[in-house]
C-alpha cells in the first residue's frame, strides 16, 4: 500500500525502506533536467502550487507488486485512483463505482473480439485498451517494472496492479491534473468518437456545441467551484451536463447518475432508478431552459429511443435469434459471416448514433447518421443477408413483419398512398404509440 509523505517545497524527500531510516532523494534536480516538460506540468499546477511532491503521488511500500528503488527512493510508476483517494476519498468513491472505472471490463465481450480476431494483438492494445483500459501488468522480464505490452495505458477503466480500477489521469492529464481541461468537450474527445460512439461529433453540431465554442472565453474554466448560473452560463460542456455542480446540485464523478437510458446496447432500456437519475439531468437544463422545453425534449428523446428499439432494433435480434436456433450458424467462427457483421454495424454504430443524436439535439445524426443508415442496413444488408439461409422459421418472420407490422408495410404499399396518408396526418398515426408516457 503506498504511502503519502508530506514534502517540503523543495521536494527533498525520503522514501521508506524496511529496517532502514529515510533517505534524502532530490526528485527535481534530475527530472528538471531530463524531463523539463513533465517538470514544469508539476511546477504550474495546483498540486506543484500546493507543495505536494513527487513521492506524496508515486511513493511506495517495498511490497507493492510494482514498486521498485529508484535513487535511494522506493516509487511505482503508476499513481492510481487508491492513491488519488487518500486526499480526495469521496471522488475516488465516485470514480470507482462509476461505468467509467469498469470500462475496461469490457475487454471480455465482442469489442474485444473482433480487434483480436479480426485486427491482431496490437490494435486491441493500441485501441480499445488505450480507451477502455487494459489490465497492466509486471514485466516478467524486468521484475517490478510495468509490460511494454500494458504500459503506457491512460485507459479510464484501466486495471491496476493494486486491485484499483480506472485512470484518473485518463481526464486530469499527468503532470498537470488540469480541471480547466477536464471541464472542455475537447478532452472527452480520445474516446467518444467515431463511427460508435461520436458524442464529440455529436455534440460540436448541437447548438450547446456551438454557443461553447462561440464564447469559449467566457466558459470560466479555471473557476474553483465552476457552478453553471453562477461562474459561467453561455453554453454547457460534457462535464456540465454529466459531472459538473449546479446551485443545487454537487460535482459527481459517476458519470451514470444523471443517463436514464442506457445508448449502448443492442436495446435500450432505462437504467435502475431511472426516474431520479433524469431529475438530476434536469436540474441542470433548468439553468438555462424552462420546464416547458425541457419535458419536451425528452418526450422527442423518448420517442426516438422507442422507435429504434421497436421498430428495428427488436425485429433485428429476433432474426438473429432464430438464426442462431436454428443452427445456422452451428461451427462457424464468430463474426466469419455478412449477417453477424451487418447486426452488429446496425445497433453498435447506427444504433447508437441514432439515439446519441436524439440525446444530444443533434438532427443530422439522429438521422442522416442515425435512424437513415438504420433502416438501410436492416431493410437492404441484414434481412436479405438472413433470406439467404432460406430457413422456413426465419423467412415466416421476416414475412409476417413486413407484411402485418404497420410500420413496416410502407414497403409494399402504393408510394402514392403513402404520400397521401403523410400529408393527411394518417401515416404518423402508426407511431403513436411511441410517444405514450
Amino acid at each position: 500500500m503506498k504511502k503519502i509523505a508530506f514534502l517540503g517545497l523543495l521536494l527533498f524527500v525520503g522514501a521508506y525502506a524496511a529496517g532502514s531510516s529515510f533517505a534524502a532523494t532530490d526528485c527535481i534536480s534530475c527530472h528538471k533536467e531530463s524531463n523539463p516538460g513533465l517538470y514544469l506540468q508539476w511546477k504550474n499546477s495546483k498540486h506543484g502550487q500546493s507543495e505536494i511532491g513527487c513521492l506524496d503521488c508515486h511513493g511506495a511500500d517495498a511490497a507493492d507488486v510494482d514498486a521498485f528503488e529508484h535513487n535511494g527512493a522506493t516509487i511505482a510508476t503508476l499513481v492510481t485512483p487508491k492513491d488519488c483517494g487518500k486526499c480526495h476519498p469521496k471522488i475516488e468513491q465516485e470514480t470507482s463505482a462509476s461505468y467509467h472505472a469498469h470500462a475496461g471490463e469490457i475487454l471480455e465481450s465482442n469489442d474485444a473480439y473482433l480487434a483480436h480476431a479480426a485486427g491482431g494483438e496490437p490494435v486491441a492494445i493500441v485501441g480499445c485498451a488505450s480507451c477502455h483500459g487494459g489490465k497492466v501488468v509486471i514485466d516478467p522480464d524486468a521484475p517490478n517494472k510495468l509490460s511494454p505490452k500494458t504500459w503506457p495505458n491512460s485507459g479510464i477503466g484501466r486495471i491496476n496492479p493494486d486491485g484499483s480500477k480506472g485512470a484518473c489521469n485518463a481526464c486530469h492529464a499527468r503532470h498537470s491534473f488540469s480541471a480547466a481541461q477536464a471541464r472542455q468537450p475537447e478532452n472527452c474527445g480520445k474516446c467518444h468518437l467515431g463511427p460508435d460512439h461520436p458524442q464529440k461529433e455529436i455534440y460540436e453540431e448541437s447548438k450547446h456545441g456551438i454557443a461553447y465554442f462561440n464564447n469559449k472565453e467566457k466558459m470560466a474554466l479555471n473557476s474553483d467551484d465552476w457552478v453553471v448560473g453562477k461562474d459561467y452560463y453561455e453554453a454547457p460542456t460534457c462535464a456540465t451536463c454529466h459531472m459538473s455542480a449546479t446551485a443545487d446540485m454537487p460535482i459527481t464523478h459517476d458519470v451514470g447518475q444523471r443517463i436514464s437510458w442506457t445508448l449502448r446496447p443492442p436495446v435500450s432500456k432505462n437504467k435502475d432508478n431511472w426516474e431520479k437519475k433524469r431529475q438530476n439531468m434536469q436540474n441542470v437544463c433548468l439553468n438555462c431552459h424552462q420546464q416547458r422545453f425541457v419535458d419536451g425534449h425528452y418526450f422527442q428523446y423518448d420517442a426516438q429511443v422507442k422507435l429504434y428499439n421497436e421498430k428495428f432494433a427488436k425485429p433485428a435480434g429476433e432474426i438473429i435469434k432464430l438464426v442462431k436456433e436454428e443452427k445456422l450458424l452451428e461451427n462457424v467462427a464468430a463474426f466469419s459471416n455478412p449477417i453477424e457483421w451487418e447486426y452488429w454495424e446496425l445497433w453498435h454504430h447506427e444504433g447508437r448514433r441514432a439515439r446519441m443524436g436524439a440525446a444530444m439535439m443533434a438532427p443530422d445524426y439522429a438521422w442522416w447518421h442515425g435512424i437513415y443508415d438504420v433502416a438501410h442496413n436492416f431493410y437492404f444488408k441484414l434481412i436479405p443477408e438472413a433470406r439467404k439461409y432460406n430457413n422456413a422459421k426465419v423467412n415466416a418472420y421476416i414475412d409476417n413483419l413486413l407484411k402485418n407490422d404497420p410500420m413496416h408495410t410502407w414497403l409494399s404499399t402504393n408510394t402514392g398512398e403513402i404520400k397521401k396518408a403523410i400529408k393527411t396526418g394518417d401515416f404518423q398515426q402508426i407511431y403513436s404509440k411511441l410517444f405514450a408516457q
